[in-house]
């Protein structure tokens, strides 16, 4: 009986002990030593106070644990327990099993000691500081002076007057020729000779220098349509090229801006560290893109000076100073692009010089037909013959003279110039044809970009950045309550400057089909002007009697 209670009360403390060192059991009895106030360490017991915050934060955790998960939910800021933990494992280093990169990428997390720096912050140059304070300029002075100083204007301006005058030359008439003639000068047993003078003149028939003419006053026609081709073609890239300069002007604008939303960026993630809401990868981040706002910023203003010196150039003032652009990018043109594509290949300039090159291959032929007409050969003359009289031992005296003679077009009829100029009208009426599907395979493109830019930049500016904007500003807030991780904030950050950036891509996109297509797709504002003829200047020669 004695064995049996012995037993039994054994048994019962073995359990009572086994049950005392049991973890989370209510009935273990606390021997641990207590924590000093305000410190967490494992082995360590919870003073009053901490005991009693005990319970909320252990509600804290249940609260979190039982929150549905989102997919695709970004890393949220530290918790004050993880910063608990991270001191726990401080404080106990040889208990510690992290690897080394690990633990440096820990150390990472720390707001970055501002005595060490990464990088230096550098000043932005700002390149049109003095460009500023200038006048403003606009497009339609740009037209002024390409109309008064493009050299390619001047060009067609002296084709038109070269074949004006190529045109008179033609229709002169041909030379008298004077000459002397003698006879039988040293008189023989007659004692005489006759000796004299004439005049002679090509008379020109079949009304050849008229058609001839006619040639090159319908290519005069053609170098003034050349004129105004031309004109377009000045115009076109003037437009188009201030309006790329007007866009480069927008760009620096927005990047200027988009350079202070990112250096307010930086200037917050700095105060929020101070606080211990931001770590050094945050900081890091934002000085990078702070940094690459600067990078295009610069860019921006570099692109405007070079867009300004290239519509200077085609203005004919290549020593012009860049000055700032007056004008509304974003009041893009209203056009029925389709329709405008019918006009272009009925209206250019282009096609209407084709046509006007198939007259002048009419004229050709009509004046290569009526070259066989021969020209009438006049001659006159005064002699005085110094022949005796017979029986009167007295000189004959004064004697006149005519001659008339025609070419007999018996071999050479001008058949071959005939039948070229025959091949020539129907190689002029096909390339009015070509030029016109050109034109159409030129516009049609044109008149779908141009819809298509259209609606992309009327959806950057109802829907995408308002959007963006939004987005950027509720992330921030979110950030700064602690809600959401920093590397969101800068990717809606990124995403608000590329829908801007992608907007103002757009209006310059409307801008340039809309000018290509008002223009008739010309371009081409320093290439030398297309003549119609040829620069020769032998065209009827004084001395040669008809043409080159």
């Amino acid at each position: 009986m004695r064995i049996t209670t012995l037993a039994l009360a054994i048994t019962s403390a073995v359990s009572f002990m086994a049950l005392a060192q049991s973890p989370g059991s209510p009935a273990t009895p606390n021997n641990s030593m207590p924590c000093m106030e305000g410190m967490v360490m494992p082995g360590c017991t919870p003073t009053d106070k901490n005991k009693q915050k005990a319970p909320a934060k252990q509600s804290h955790q249940h609260d979190i644990q039982s929150k549905p998960s989102q997919k695709a939910q970004p890393q949220q800021p530290k918790q004050p327990d993880k910063m608990d933990n991270m001191h726990g494992m401080q404080m106990e280093p040889a208990q510690s099993s992290q690897s080394p990169d690990t633990h440096a990428t820990m150390t990472l997390q720390e707001p970055e000691n501002p005595e060490h720096k990464t990088g230096s912050n550098l000043p932005v140059p700002e390149l049109l500081k003095d460009v500023a304070i200038r006048p403003m300029m606009s497009l339609a002075a740009f037209e002024t002076l390409a109309d008064a100083n493009n050299p390619t204007l001047k060009q067609a301006n002296a084709l038109v007057r070269r074949s004006q005058e190529q045109a008179r030359q033609a229709g002169l008439y041909p030379n008298p020729s004077v000459g002397y003639q003698g006879e039988e000068i040293r008189g023989g047993s007659f004692g005489g000779g006759e000796q004299g003078a004439f005049v002679q003149q090509s008379i020109v028939l079949g009304g050849k220098l008229g058609l001839r003419r006619n040639v090159f006053e319908q290519q005069k026609k053609s170098d003034q349509i050349g004129v105004q081709e031309q004109t377009y073609r000045v115009h076109s890239d003037i437009q188009q090229a201030f309006y790329d300069a007007l866009t480069a002007q927008a760009t620096v604008q927005l990047r200027q801006r988009l350079l202070g939303i990112a250096l307010d960026a930086v200037e917050t993630v700095h105060q929020l560290a101070n606080v211990g809401q931001a770590d050094a990868p945050d900081i890091l981040q934002t000085e990078v893109e702070s940094e690459q706002a600067k990078v295009d910023y610069v860019t921006a203003q570099r692109q405007y000076l070079q867009s300004f010196h290239v519509l200077a150039a085609l203005a004919g003032k290549g020593d012009l100073p860049v000055a700032p652009l007056q004008g509304e990018l974003e009041k893009t043109p209203e056009l029925n692009a389709e329709q405008m594509v019918d006009s272009i290949v009925v209206d250019s300039p282009t096609v209407k010089r084709a046509q006007q090159e198939a007259a002048i291959a009419q004229a050709q032929w009509k004046s290569a037909k009526r070259e066989p007409v021969p020209d009438l050969q006049l001659r006159v003359g005064e002699a005085y013959s110094f022949e005796q009289v017979e029986g009167f031992r007295k000189a004959v005296g004064p004697q006149s003279f005519a001659s008339a003679g025609i070419s007999i077009p018996l071999w050479n009829r001008n058949q071959g110039n005939v039948n070229a100029a025959k091949a020539e009208i129907e190689r002029a009426n096909q390339d009015v044809i070509r030029e016109q599907l050109s034109l159409r395979q030129q516009a049609a493109p044109l008149a779908q970009s141009y819809s298509s830019s259209k609606f992309e930049a009327d959806r950057y500016k109802t829907q995408l950045i308002p959007r963006a904007a939004r987005a950027y500003e509720l992330y921030l807030k979110k950030y700064q309550s602690m809600a959401q991780a920093y590397p969101q904030v800068l990717v809606s950050q990124r995403t608000y400057f590329q829908v801007q950036i992608g907007y103002i891509t757009a209006l310059h996109d409307v801008w340039r089909n809309a000018i290509a297509l008002q223009n008739y797709t010309l371009s081409g504002g320093l290439h030398s002007p297309m003549s119609s003829g040829s620069s020769t200047t032998t065209i009827n020669l004084p001395n040669g009697g008809g043409q080159e």
